[in-house]
């Protein structure tokens, strides 16, 4: 109960005297609903207990996949539950990219939560964008739950949603600039795909087979006073003439 309490407290504007994000109390980024069945729910009240930027980690290596609220009564996930934790604590930048580099290279979940905690609390656009674009190659399988069931996703394609969609995981997220926005304003660099050189190298490749097959069967003009004025290569370089062709 004490927990809970400490919870609602957070949420109280009198009592409330912590880092703000967005100009705002961190908890306020997820809607009242939700915010209320996280604080109602057994995995917060167990499991969330206590905890700290160091000894969150622990919690979060045990999350088995992402998502928001899921069933009827739309319970909130181990993952949605530490999200809001992160938010309550406000851990350092330098922690957050613990979770994500050296942590996340092992453990996908909790890089998915640390993507998630940074697209929610990091407040500019340019951060968001340069701290989780590199991790559109991490094509590492994610399991999620949805509201009726369960659906498979990759790294790569949660950090997309995180930079292209406004809601995710039942958090209406906070409004993000698109990129060619930022890289008009010179607040970016353009970015390089992960995949450039490979696709230049399959370019070459079409362009070398391009040529290869326009060489075979070429149209030769024959010198004056030959037949038709007109040869073809022969299989063995030769030029042919049509009517030395229809002789055969």
């Amino acid at each position: 109960m004490a927990h809970q309490a400490d919870a609602k407290k957070s949420l109280d504007e009198r009592g409330y005297t912590g880092a703000l994000i967005h100009g705002d109390n961190p908890l306020k980024l997820f809607e009242k609903a939700v915010r209320d069945r996280i604080v109602d729910s057994y995995y917060w009240k167990e499991q969330c207990f206590g905890l700290n930027a160091a000894t969150l980690l622990d919690r979060a290596l045990e999350l088995t996949f992402i998502g928001g609220t899921y069933g009827v009564a739309q319970k909130p996930t181990p993952f949605l539950c530490l999200a809001f934790k992160l938010l309550q604590l406000v851990p350092e930048r330098e922690i957050i990219q613990y979770y994500l580099e050296q942590a996340g290279e092992e453990y996908k979940y909790l890089r998915a939560l640390a993507a998630f905690y940074v697209r929610l609390a990091w407040e500019k656009d340019e951060d968001v964008y340069t701290t989780l674009e590199p991790y559109l190659s991490d094509s590492r399988k994610l399991k999620r739950r949805v509201r009726e069931g369960w659906a498979l996703t990759h790294v790569d394609d949660f950090v997309d949603e995180l930079l292209v969609k406004n809601r995710v995981c039942a958090t209406t997220l906070p409004k993000i600039n698109p990129r060619v926005f930022l890289e008009d304003e010179d607040r970016l660099e353009p970015r390089v795909s992960a995949l450039g050189d490979e696709l230049e190298e399959l370019d070459q490749e079409e362009e070398e087979l391009e040529v290869d097959s326009g060489s075979e069967g070429e149209v030769e003009e024959l010198p004056h006073g030959r037949a038709n004025g007109i040869a073809r290569t022969g299989s063995d370089g030769e030029v042919v003439s049509d009517e030395e062709m229809d002789g055969d």
